[in-house]
């Protein structure tokens, strides 16, 4: 191996029920190469070594391989954002945390979940443990329930979950102007279908937006920004929506008023049921009294 290369991630291959390619295999593995995309660079660059042979992406695993993951030393960036996360709910193969608003939930940038989650979680002691990995997303300004994956089986099967619509996920948000008590909205995003049920929980008359609603979101599907469009489709954006909000009515500084309430799921581990609330932040109960 080559001097200026260092081993920075390795994982051994728990059994497999059947050989399966590598490069669909580590999706989710290794925190440092996350996508199917950079994993297939990453090893066309050799620096993805299975029982310390390089890997190519014909390479298969059954299960008791050791992978390593090489990084270039002058490229090699230890991110650790210090920032204290409420945990909600933790074991030794996911997590739920609460999200604070204004941060990224990963990317490029050093200050995201991403970063934090290593100082505030547990060490999963499985097999295939990795770093955590978030397995959905939460826009810049929005609140509340996140979660997270510790072991790369368990990130692969929650993956599993979102793309078969088996996590249910509640948001309440405050909208202004007049609504509906109940409704369903079917306004496609970026031309796919996107589906969204909301409910008026409380209105409370405001001087200057006519009425604030106190109001229960549940999306169907997940497309990006979705709730907060399909809001404003009605003309009834969310408060503090400055990208979808209605021009003159938009309230700035005290940020978005969308929090991800509560998620539930079936454990793809223990197959226990799962169900995560975190609280509503305090501007939300400064204007509503729940």
């Amino acid at each position: 191996m080559n001097d200026e290369l260092i081993c920075v991630e390795y994982h051994k291959v728990p059994k497999q029920k059947k050989q399966i390619r590598i490069q669909e295999y580590l999706v989710g593995v290794f925190y440092m190469c996350t996508t199917k995309s950079s994993l297939k660079k990453t090893i066309k660059k050799g620096l993805i070594k299975i029982n310390n042979k390089t890997a190519t992406t014909a390479t298969y695993v059954c299960g008791g391989e050791l992978i390593n993951l090489y990084k270039p030393k002058e490229k090699l960036q230890i991110k650790k954002f210090n920032l204290d996360l409420d945990v909600l709910f933790e074991d030794d193969y996911l997590a739920v945390i609460s999200k604070p608003a204004g941060i990224e939930v990963s990317g490029n940038k050093f200050k995201t979940i991403t970063n934090a989650l290593v100082q505030n979680l547990k060490a999963s002691k499985q097999i295939d443990a990795v770093k955590p990995q978030p397995t959905h997303r939460l826009d810049f300004p929005t609140t509340g329930v996140l979660l997270v994956g510790k072991t790369s089986t368990t990130i692969r099967a929650l993956n599993k979950l979102f793309e078969n619509n088996a996590v249910s996920k509640k948001y309440i948000a405050i909208t202004i102007k007049k609504m509906k008590p109940k409704g369903f909205i079917t306004l496609p995003i970026d031309k796919k279908d996107a589906q969204s049920a909301f409910h008026v929980l409380k209105t409370v008359i405001s001087k200057r937006f006519e009425y604030l609603n106190l109001v229960e979101l549940t999306p169907k599907t997940g497309r990006r920004h979705q709730l907060r469009k399909h809001m404003a489709s009605l003309e009834n954006p969310i408060l503090g929506d400055k990208e979808y909000g209605i021009e003159n009515l938009i309230l700035h500084k005290k940020g978005l008023y969308l929090h991800a309430l509560s998620i539930a799921f079936i454990h793809p581990i223990t197959k226990e049921n799962i169900y995560v609330e975190s609280p509503l932040p305090k501007k939300f109960l400064k204007i509503f009294q729940t």
